[in-house]
C-alpha cells in the first residue's frame, strides 16, 4: 500500500485584536510549562468566547465589561450542541474558568486596568453517581467492534487497553511504539496529567490484540512520515480527543447495555473491577497516576513489579490463563507493602469523577 505524506497545518494568524491577545496567551501558558493538552483546550474555550464577541462588534478585551460576561454565561447556559443537548454544569464552569485566567492575565500584563471576570460566579458542579460497568458489560462492549477489518481490529485493541490499564483519553492519544513493552507487559506513560511519567501494567490479553494490530492493522493505516504513534485514525493521524470519545461512545451505545460513557467509562470500570478484585487502593492509584510513587530507585521496582502482580491478581481480563498460587502471593504482600493509613474508596472515586467532568469539555 502506498504510504501518504502528511500535509502541514497552515498557521493561524490574528485577524483582530483580542485573537492577538489571545495567542500572546497561549504563548505565554506554553513558555510557563503547560502542556499541548491543556493549550489546545485553552484556546478551543476562549476563541468560543472570541466568536461571541466579534458577532456583537467586541474586537478588543477593553471592551469587555461584567455585564458582556454575564450575557456570555446566560448564552452558555442555553447553548445547544450539535446533537441538541446543553452544555453540562461542568463544560460551562470550565470554559468560564478558561476566560477568568485570561482577563487575570490581561490585567496583570498591564492590558486592562481592571478586570472584569474577578466577579463571575462559576456554576456549581453537580456530583452523580459513577459510571461503571461491570465485568459482563466490558466484555460485550469489547466484543462489537469487526476485528475482520484494519479498523476494528484497531479498535478492539484500543478498547483492550483502556480496560486493561484504565489510563486517561489523551494518554492513549499520545502513545509511542516504544512506550510499550510487550515482553515485560508493561507500559511507560510520559507526561501525564501535571507532567508526570509513569510506567504501569497492561495485561496478557491487551497485549495479545496489540500485537495483532500490529501485524494486520497498522501497516495499512500508516502514513509517511511515520512519527511512531501508536494508534491511527483511517487517515494515518493521531486521534484527537473528541474523535476518539466518538468511537468508543459508538460501541458502548451498540452493546446496548443501558449504560453510557465513553472513554473514561473504562478507566473507572478499571479501578472498581480491581477495588473488587482485592486490590490496595494505593497500588490503584498507581496505575491511575493519582498518587507519586517514591523518588528511591529500589522503591520504584518494586512497585513496579508488584503492580504487575496486583494487576495480574485482581483485574479480570488481565492474564490468559491464571496461576492462583501466584495471586495468593501478591494479595499477601500487598498486606505487607504499605504502611500507615490507606486512602478510601471515596477519594479515589472523588478525583475519578473530577476527572470526567474535565474530560466533557475537550
Amino acid at each position: 500500500m502506498a504510504r501518504v505524506v502528511k500535509p502541514r497545518k497552515p498557521k493561524v494568524v490574528p485577524a483582530t485584536p483580542m485573537q492577538a491577545m489571545l495567542e500572546d496567551y497561549i504563548h505565554a501558558l506554553e513558555v510557563q510549562g503547560f502542556t499541548g493538552d491543556t493549550r489546545s483546550v485553552r484556546r478551543v474555550h476562549l476563541y468560543m468566547f472570541e466568536r461571541w464577541a466579534a458577532d456583537r462588534g467586541l474586537l478588543e478585551p477593553v471592551e469587555v465589561t461584567r455585564p458582556v460576561l454575564e450575557r456570555y454565561q446566560r448564552y452558555l447556559f442555553h447553548y445547544r450542541k450539535k446533537d441538541g443537548k446543553p452544555l453540562t454544569f461542568a463544560s460551562q464552569h470550565s470554559r468560564l474558568s478558561a476566560l477568568r485566567q485570561w482577563f487575570k492575565w490581561l490585567t496583570r500584563q498591564n492590558y486592562l486596568l481592571h478586570n472584569p471576570a474577578s466577579e463571575i460566579d462559576l456554576p456549581r458542579i453537580p456530583k452523580p453517581l459513577p459510571r461503571v460497568l461491570t465485568a459482563s458489560e466490558a466484555e460485550t462492549i469489547l466484543q462489537q467492534p469487526n476485528i475482520h477489518e484494519p479498523v476494528g481490529l484497531r479498535d478492539r485493541a484500543i478498547l483492550e487497553t483502556f480496560y486493561s490499564t484504565g489510563m486517561r483519553r489523551t494518554e492513549l492519544v499520545n502513545l509511542k511504539l516504544y512506550d510499550i513493552d510487550r515482553e515485560a507487559g508493561i507500559v511507560t506513560i510520559r507526561e501525564g496529567k501535571g507532567r508526570k511519567d509513569r510506567v504501569i501494567p497492561i495485561g496478557e490479553r491487551a497485549v495479545a490484540w496489540f500485537d495483532k494490530y500490529l501485524d494486520e492493522s497498522r501497516p495499512h493505516l500508516v502514513v509517511e512520515p511515520d512519527d511512531m504513534t501508536v494508534f491511527l485514525t483511517a487517515q494515518g493521524e493521531s486521534f484527537s480527543r473528541n474523535a476518539l470519545s466518538l468511537i468508543i461512545r459508538e460501541y458502548v451505545e451498540a452493546a446496548n447495555i443501558g449504560k453510557r460513557g465513553a472513554c473514561h467509562l473504562f478507566r473507572h470500570t478499571m479501578a472498581t473491577l480491581m477495588l473488587e478484585g482485592g486490590a490496595d487502593i494505593r497500588f490503584i492509584q498507581q496505575m491511575l497516576g493519582h498518587s507519586r510513587l517514591d523518588t528511591t530507585q529500589i522503591y520504584t521496582h518494586v512497585s513496579i513489579r508488584m503492580l504487575k502482580q496486583i494487576h495480574s491478581a485482581t483485574h479480570p481480563a488481565a492474564p490468559l490463563k491464571r496461576d492462583l498460587s501466584e495471586d495468593r502471593h501478591a494479595m499477601l504482600f500487598q498486606t505487607q507493602m504499605w504502611t500507615g493509613d490507606e486512602p478510601t474508596a471515596a477519594t479515589l472515586f472523588a478525583e475519578l469523577e473530577q476527572e470526567a467532568a474535565e474530560e466533557d469539555d475537550v
